[in-house]
């Protein structure tokens, strides 16, 4: 009895294979560490490094070099349905947010001013139930006030003392920021975006 030939598809090999293993996360994960860790250096620079109660200087020495790096890598004008929309991310998270930042940190102790800035994830996650922008899970408002005390614990210590003027400019940038981060997630990117950013060289 002859025993009958299966014909084979060179694609037959990719489908039986087993799927893909994902590359390890140690890397991402470390990656996404490093960004909270640098921007926790914020407060020291501030104090020790920059000239005293110059909140706008730093706001411009933050934020315009990176955005003339963004304009080199990929120039252009926004769509003209989107222009309202990037002036108002572009007030809430640099041009309101910056300003307050470095008042904050001029005038609070860094690790009150990280406290207040470490609520900006439950002010998101207020901003979307009042205004019905997706489902947020018990969970998430724990993880977000789990780190708003975690950090409480770690940052301040001895003695508080509390700036009025600081004390409000960090909670404006608080919300200002959490507000630019909402509405981002609201309004997504404007098309042929990613388009304008030559990720892979070409």
């Amino acid at each position: 009895m002859r025993t009958p030939r299966i014909q084979t598809h060179p694609t037959d090999a990719r489908r039986l294979r087993a799927p893909d293993v994902a590359p390890p996360t140690l890397g991402l994960t470390a990656a996404a560490a490093l960004a909270p860790i640098l921007w926790g250096t914020t407060y020291l620079v501030t104090t020790e490094l920059l000239p005293p109660d110059r909140p706008t200087t730093a706001s411009v020495l933050r934020a315009v070099p990176a955005g003339l790096l963004l304009l080199l890598i990929a120039p252009g004008v926004p769509a003209r349905g989107w222009r309202l929309k990037i002036a108002t991310l572009g007030v809430l998270n640099i041009g309101l947010f910056f300003p307050m930042l470095f008042v904050a940190a001029y005038r609070l102790p860094g690790g009150i001013a990280a406290v207040v800035g470490s609520a900006q994830p439950l002010v998101i996650v207020a901003i979307s139930v009042v205004f019905g922008w997706g489902r947020t899970r018990p969970v998430q408002v724990g993880w977000a006030a789990l780190a708003v005390v975690g950090l409480a614990l770690t940052a301040v210590s001895g003695t508080i003392r509390l700036d009025a003027i600081g004390l409000a400019a960090a909670v404006v940038g608080a919300v200002s920021m959490a507000t630019g981060v909402a509405l981002t997630k609201r309004w997504g990117v404007p098309p042929n975006t990613a388009r304008s950013i030559p990720l892979r060289g070409n």
